[in-house]
């Protein structure tokens, strides 16, 4: 059937009056499919955010497409009083795009501030609570006192609100223009920013890694799939990041000369959490005959072409704590009714389900779940939102119906990124759910330091959250992205955070 539909593509092309590419020399032009609003590194969660504020910011560490952790910012680290301390060695001769120098006390300064009342407005700081305190001890010398064990923080300090910012210059604008203008170490520096159209960047020749190899960088903002696949065809555009591009469009790439398609396994898991509160999801059985009325491998092969994996948790098989001997919740509608039945729920029983609208795929997947639960007499509604409005407004405040989406990057290749985050009581992503149980299951891991013991307990967390049924756990689903044959030296990035420093462009 691909290939069939591949060569109905190739031959509508061939009928079709092409505009000619549109190369800019030097210049790197991404879509992107979410604008962040927002370029502060302490006030987003955002994969998109990641994959431009890479290149804006440098973190005491930094983890690239390999996954392998390695130094940035800091040359090197030790481990002190059994742990309760860490001291890094900081590059000298670094300096901010504004030229401000780089030292121990604009690493502690973003700590405070990240720690403090700023911080507290955004959603970065419950990763980082761990650290109590950022001592200086010379110029290119800090110790960070904790105040419990984390063992995922080295990771932590390769992304968002680890970015380490310039004090001089957030004292001197304020905080609403460094939201707007941000000012990094990174091998890119800021140009200007149209909220909704695009970010442009040029290239930062003072880079302490060496100066790009490009000197401009465009990320346009590009909502609609088939606008952003259609401007890759037409050279307007040199990389289509994730998750833009839907499976159903890759023959379409494919059939086009000058352009590919690359995927790559990536940490991105996809859901349907549940209201644990109200509504028919309250009740557990409930949820669990939901997740026996899906069948979720029927999804991936009919919507997903095969470009994904069903999970038994909230994780991809890239995470730590991931359990291979975890066995998927099979297709069962009769035990679905059953279970609805021993619960007193009959036909015409009524739900809703929250997506992101912009989400073409995902909006699919929503009505074949629709489809599925009509089966055992649910009756299943979906409502789209503007992706910023669910995630930052309706997810967190609690205002979601029975059944919600949750894309979650998993960014940090560690369970417990993501189970505290969406299990603990009182996270941003947990608006419903309160576990005495489950809360000291998520925090007494993270004091453990055996590796091994530490994964058992992991896994022990994913087996109780299924066993609660806290959510549809779906599919991973692999990076996808579509990339003009004149870029060079690209290796695609896991988890779409392209670091672009060795890039380059061919006319």
């Amino acid at each position: 059937m691909r290939n069939v539909k591949k060569a109905l593509t190739a031959a509508l092309l061939a009928s079709t009056v092409m505009v000619a590419p549109v190369f800019a020399a030097g210049t790197l032009t991404i879509s992107s499919p979410q604008d962040p609003g927002n370029w502060d590194p302490i006030d987003t969660f955002l994969v998109n955010w990641a994959s431009v504020a890479t290149n804006i910011f440098d973190g005491l560490t930094y983890r690239g497409p390999d996954l392998e952790l390695v130094p940035g910012l800091a040359t090197g680290w030790d481990e002190l009083d059994d742990g309760q301390r860490i001291r890094f060695t900081l590059r000298e001769d670094v300096v901010f795009h504004n030229g401000e120098p780089f030292n121990a006390e604009a690493v502690r300064f973003t700590f405070e501030r990240l720690l403090g009342e700023q911080g507290a407005a955004g959603p970065q700081q419950s990763n980082y609570v761990a650290i109590s305190e950022v001592e200086v001890i010379d110029d290119y010398t800090v110790d960070f006192h904790l105040s419990e064990p984390d063992p995922v923080l080295l990771t932590k300090l390769a992304g968002y609100g680890a970015m380490i910012v310039p004090p001089q210059y957030i004292a001197e604008h304020g905080e609403e223009h460094f939201d707007n203008n941000p000012v990094g170490t990174g091998p890119f520096s800021f140009v200007s920013y149209s909220p909704r159209e695009e970010i442009r960047l040029e290239a930062f020749a003072d880079h302490w890694d060496g100066a790009p190899e490009l000197d401009n960088v465009v990320y346009r903002f590009i909502t609609e799939p088939s606008t952003a696949v259609a401007e890759l065809q037409a050279g307007r555009v040199d990389i289509v990041i994730p998750p833009t591009i839907p499976v159903g469009m890759i023959p379409t790439i494919e059939a086009h000369e000058g352009i590919s398609v690359v995927t790559v396994p990536s940490p991105t898991v996809q859901a349907l959490r549940f209201n644990t509160q109200s509504g028919i999801t309250a009740d557990e059985n409930v949820r669990k005959a939901i997740i026996y009325a899906i069948d979720r491998q029927a999804i991936i092969e009919s919507i997903l072409g095969g470009e994904a994996e069903p999970i038994t948790s909230f994780q991809s098989p890239l995470a730590f704590g991931y359990d291979p001997d975890m066995e998927l919740v099979p297709y069962d509608p009769d035990k679905a009714m059953a279970l609805l039945a021993e619960a007193g729920i009959g036909a015409g029983a009524t739900l809703q389900i929250d997506v992101r609208g912009n989400d073409s795929t995902f909006n699919e997947v929503a009505q074949a779940v629709s489809a599925y639960l009509s089966v055992v007499g649910i009756n299943a509604t979906i409502q789209p939102y503007e992706t910023n409005v669910l995630i930052n407004d309706i997810i967190p405040e609690g205002r979601t119906g029975e059944m919600f989406q949750q894309a979650w990057g998993g960014w940090t290749f560690d369970y417990d990124n993501t189970a505290y985050l969406m299990y603990h009581t009182g996270e941003r992503w947990n608006p419903y759910d309160s576990d005495p149980e489950l809360d000291a299951l998520l925090n007494g891991q993270r004091s453990i330091t055996d590796r091994a013991e530490r994964e058992a307990m992991l896994q022990e967390i994913a087996r109780y959250t299924a066993d609660r049924a806290l959510e549809v756990p779906l599919y991973n689903v692999n990076a996808i992205y579509g990339v003009s044959d004149r870029v060079e030296n690209f290796e695609a990035a896991p988890d779409s955070r392209l670091r672009l420093t060795r890039v380059s462009v061919g006319e």
